[in-house]
């Protein structure tokens, strides 16, 4: 099953919600990519031995890896780590994630800052990159188990918005700004 992304509303109402807008405006991977999130959809069931998960990690230098299981019954402060997660943030590195079980949304914002809502489900694997205003909540299944990958030692800091004059971000902008630009058909 192919991921999932979309342009939400800004209604308020519970955050584990899908948010569409009416009516729905779907956002490709292409999109995605413009924005620097990669993707790859990957056997979940046989993590541990899937040979296309081991050359991502060596092809990328992904070299630390822990598990995390969210729901109510196995974090503590469940519901404060849930809106600290929901925070709008960035991080100086890039941030992996990998759905092992469950599902969740990352929510990334675009070049116009609107949000970009990604539902993440079983077997897809995410890359945010460094500098990119991000959030995450789970979706309404309240459960996701996820695999974390860093390159070297893990760094948890996140940077709450704004941060204009943070150099990842900086950086994350300014590569915007030079990507390569579509021809147009005629």
């Amino acid at each position: 099953m192919a991921l999932e992304a979309w342009y939400m509303n800004e209604s308020l109402e519970d955050q584990r919600l899908p948010h569409h807008r009416d009516p729905k405006e779907y956002v490709p991977l292409a999109k995605l990519a413009e924005l620097g999130v990669l993707y790859w959809h990957l056997d979940s069931k046989n993590y541990e031995n899937d040979e296309e998960l081991q050359k991502i990690r060596e092809a990328r230098g992904y070299n630390y890896m822990d598990l995390l299981d969210l729901c109510p019954e196995k974090v503590e402060n469940y519901e404060e780590k849930l809106k600290n997660f929901f925070r709008e943030h960035i991080h100086a590195d890039e941030e992996i994630r990998y759905c092992l079980e469950g599902s969740g949304y990352f929510d990334v914002r675009d070049e116009e800052d609107r949000w970009v809502r990604i539902w993440i489900k079983e077997g897809d694997m995410i890359v945010l990159p460094a500098g990119i205003y991000h959030r995450f909540t789970l979706d309404a299944g309240n459960y996701i188990k996820l695999m974390r990958l860093f390159v070297g030692e893990p760094v948890w800091t996140a940077y709450n918005r704004p941060q204009e004059a943070h150099p990842a971000r900086k950086e994350y902008v300014e590569s915007l700004a030079h990507r390569p630009v579509p021809l147009e058909a005629h």
